[in-house]
This record gives C-alpha cells, structure tokens and sequence, in this order.
C-alpha cells in the first residue's frame, strides 16, 4: 500500500505510528493499554481484541455494554474468519402482541427493545477457538478498572453527561432505578478528571470469565436477567439466553482497484458499504477534495442504503441474494442513477436469485477486526440489579410494518448497525478497519475505503479527513472542517447540504494495516480519546 507518512492536511496534524510485535487500537487508551497488557503477557491479537473489549463496557459504557451484541472479522491461519454474535429477540414477544397494546413503532427504552445480548458469547467463543490466554487472565484488566475505578477522559464526560441529560428526560418508572444508581451516582453523571467505578460490574466480569460465560447464559447472571424482566413485565427470559449461539459466518467482500474489501454478511449493514464501493469502482476518483468525488460518493451511498434499508434483515427473512445485491450487473444498473445533479434514492430491484470499534494485531499475523454495542448510548435505559449489565435496545430496529422483510417476530434477529471490516490484497491481508456510528458506519467504511485506497492517504489521515453523512432524501451533513467552496459547490447540484455542529454523529475509527515488511502501522480517531496502544 502506497501512501506518504508525512503528509496529514487535517487538522490533527497528528502521525500514523509503527511498530513490529504487535498494535491495539482503541477509543478509550486504557481499553488499548489493555489489549497491549495482554499481548506483552503472551497474548496474541485475539486475546487483546477480547481483553479491550470487556475493557470498553466499563471504560466507555456511553457506548457499549455486557449487555450489548458484538460482531468480529479475524484473520488467523492464513483465513479470514466472520463472528455474528448478535443476539434474536426474545420468543414470547411478537408485532401482534405490541400492536394490540397500542404500540405503531418499537420504543427505544424500556424491556420492548430489548434482545438476546450476545457480547459475552462473543468473547467465549473467541477465546476457545483462537486466544491463547485463560479468560481470566485476559479480561483481569477490565475487572480491576470497574474493581478500582478510573478517571473520565474529556470525550466519555462529555458524552456522559449528554446521556444522563437525556436519560433524566425519558427514564421514568422504578425499573429504570438501577442505571441512575449505577451511572450517575450522587444523582449527576461523573465528570471528566473524576474516579468512577463500579463494583457490580466487577463482579460481573469475573463471573464471566471463571465459566467462559456460561454464568450469563445459563447460570446465577442469567437468573438475575430473568427475574428482573419478569418483574417488570418484560420478555426476555433465561430460555431465550440458554438457547443463543454465536453464529460462525463466511464473510462477504467486493472487489475494488486491486484490493478485496470484506464485511459481515446481514443482518449487519456492511453489505450497504459494499454495494456502494461496488457502484463507485466504475467511476475514476482521482483527487479526494473536488465536488465530483463527494458528489459521486454521497449518490452511490444513497442508492446502496435505499437497498439496505429495504432489503437488510435476519438473513431468513430476506427476499433477495447477497450474491444479487453485489453483482458488476446490478452495480452498473445503480451506477447509471447517477448523473450531475443530486437524487431521490429509491430501492431498485435486484435480478432474483453508542458503539465501540477496536482492532489489533500481533507479531505472528493475527489481526483483528472488532465492534460491540448497547445502540443508542447506554441502551435501553435498564441495569440489571446487583450486576452492572447495561441492557441493549438493539430491538429498536425492527418495524412492525407486516410487509417488511425486517419485521419484529419470536427468535427473529433485527437489522444492525455494527459492522467490522477487513482489507486484503491477492488474498494477504492488509488489515482491519472501522468506523462507529449507527447509519453513519457504512458511510464511515466506504469514505475510510476510498481516502486509502483511491487517494493514497496513511491510516491517520484516512481518518482525520473531513467527512459526509447522508441523511435522507437529497440532505447531507458535512463536518465543519469541509472545504466551504465544496459545499457550494454540491449545493449547486441540488444537495440539501447542513453543517454539523461538532464531529460526535460522524463515526469514530481505528485502523492497522500491515505492511509487506510485516511493519504495523496504525491510526486513530481524534473525534475521540482514542490511542494507538503499540509494542
């Protein structure tokens, strides 16, 4: 991969870094320093992917959680591996059941959204086939920081406080006590600079890691889910997390100038980056900062979500192929939508046929490619009593629309936003990358796409590069460093253009990539508290 080292325009300013034993990189610093602990301890890239994560659900709850789901791309043994580990919902809930109450759409908060969590399986499942280390030893971190507690970094008290403001406002019922005591002790959210911890959550972990999550599934956790949801009216029940298993995928990937661009197959969204970069590989990009190359950009984006919003949902309720939906035939039909000014977004018809981003990397090429979450911040706003288990709403997602491949049914799984993917070359691998971010990850993965591989930029300024977020119909919001002749420029072409007040709706993403030397080289987000953690 050719790009210059030297050359950051961005405001950062700041250098991709280099290291030959082995790379972490993270959002939070103690979640890298973590992995890298893991690492210099024996670990191998897998074991430090595990060990940041759990490290993540107490170092950044704003994002993600125990109780959230995770997906994982892992290249070991000359092979690139595909984890899903999001969870279904529960079997005794159903659309019927909810539009007889009175419901037109899934509440974000409270027990409705709430679906299997899979995180913790993750992690099991993970360690058994690839780490090296005992869990015990590898998730030690995460339990001393919420044993010990640790000090807010500015990004995590800011957003903190943004959800506590936010939770205060729409949090009310006793069910909702437990995540008050647990994250805003005293009645406010930690600041930045000071300690919180949370001695549950402790308990938790340690649990967690003496019986390789069988404790959650199906042991002393999973009771606790279950008595707390049947209290207050819930689904989820203990039969629900007995019967889950993280699912082992193929994983799915485009061709694009040279290189092999992969994701998790649906329900994850990756399949919308992909069909984008696909309709976009027709075109020739060739300087990053000129209204051509984010007008073609925003439009294949467009076009490919107007797809994925239609088509995206538990691969066994999906009407059409994945196989389809990224075809050269079908790319091209999308690609001849595009013309010079901006469109509507329509689905087309194929032939028939608060989230966390970490990667790592060792010496002995093992790479890692890793995304949980709780949706939505903190989720659905419930705290299992006495256990620091943050409930996801990744429920929230699915309709009740009885004509939509993504409707709400028992056992079913939603359409997700996570999403980790993978760069590789001939079939060598060039490494993991992500970018966080709900709707924004798929544009977040097909700009970090294009600024590495069409424009020749280093891993940190193929992040720190401004970027774009389609919203809906013709709007676009642009981040405040953008260019203000570029955002004239599309206005001319009929982009509903907005500046973004900040950079918290445009992703956060971390990258390493290897060099043929076997040189890492990594970068990380700087609209975060993020480091490169590297040996």
């Amino acid at each position: 991969m050719n790009f210059d080292p030297l050359y950051n325009p961005y405001p950062s300013r700041r250098m991709p870094v280099y290291a030959k034993n082995g790379m972490v990189a993270a959002s939070q610093p103690l979640a890298a320093q973590a992995g890298l602990r893991i690492l210099q301890q024996g670990g191998n890239a897998v074991d430090a992917a595990i060990a940041a994560a759990a490290a993540l659900t107490v170092v950044e709850p704003t994002s993600n959680g125990i109780g959230g789901d995770a997906f994982a791309l892992v290249w070991a043994g000359g092979k690139l591996h595909g984890l899903n580990a999001s969870g279904p919902a529960p079997r005794g809930i159903s659309a019927e059941s909810l539009e007889k109450a009175g419901l037109r759409e899934i509440p974000h908060y409270g027990f409705i959204p709430v679906t299997v969590p899979g995180a913790p399986a993750a992690w099991a499942v993970l360690s058994d086939r690839f780490g090296r280390l005992p869990l015990t030893e590898v998730l030690r971190p995460a339990i001393e920081y919420a044993e010990n507690g640790y000090p807010l970094t500015p990004m995590l008290g800011f957003l903190w406080e943004q959800e506590f403001q936010r939770y205060a406002g729409v949090l009310k019922g006793e069910e909702f006590r437990s995540w008050f005591e647990t994250f805003a002790p005293g009645g406010r959210a930690p600041r930045t600079g000071e300690i919180w911890r949370s001695p549950d959550h402790a308990r938790t972990l340690q649990l967690i890691a003496e019986t390789r999550a069988e404790a959650f599934y199906r042991g002393e956790l999973a009771e606790k889910i279950d008595r707390f949801s049947r209290q207050y009216g819930g689904y989820l029940r203990k039969e629900d997390l007995e019967s889950f298993r993280p699912e082992w995928v193929e994983p799915i990937h485009i061709q694009y100038r040279g290189y092999e661009v992969w994701e998790i197959p649906p329900n994850g969204h990756g399949l919308v980056a992909l069909m984008a970069l696909n309709i976009l590989k027709g075109f020739e990009l060739t300087e990053r900062d000129t209204v051509d190359a984010y007008h073609k950009q925003i439009e294949a984006i467009k076009l490919a979500f107007a797809d994925g919003k239609t088509y995206i949902a538990d691969p066994r309720s999906m009407s059409v192929r994945v196989e389809d939906l990224l075809s050269d035939a079908y790319a091209e039909e999308r690609r001849r939508l595009i013309g010079k000014t901006a469109l509507e977004p329509l689905p087309g018809r194929p032939p028939g046929g608060g989230t966390v981003y970490l990667c790592t990397a060792d010496g002995e090429g093992n790479m890692v490619s890793f995304i949980q979450s709780n949706y939505m911040g903190f989720g659905s706003g419930l705290v299992v009593p006495g256990t620091g288990i943050a409930l996801h709403n990744r429920g929230a997602n699915f309709t009740l629309d009885p004509a939509h491949a993504n409707r709400l049914e028992p056992g079913k799984k939603p359409y997700h936003t996570i999403i980790p993917g993978f760069l590789t070359k001939g079939g060598n691998p060039v490494g993991p990358f992500g970018v966080m971010g709900g709707f924004m990850q798929p544009q977040g993965h097909l700009q970090v796409v294009v600024n590495t591989v069409d424009f020749g930029l280093n891993p940190q300024a193929a992040l720190d590069a401004p970027r774009w977020q389609w919203i809906e119909g013709k709007v676009v919001e642009v981040e405040s460093t953008t260019p203000a002749h570029l955002v004239e420029a599309l206005a001319r072409l009929g982009h509903r253009v907005r500046w973004a007040m900040g950079s918290g709706g445009f992703g956060r993403g971390q990258i390493i990539w290897r060099q043929e030397n076997g040189v890492l080289v990594g970068g990380t987000e700087t609209r975060t508290d993020g480091q490169v953690a590297l040996w």
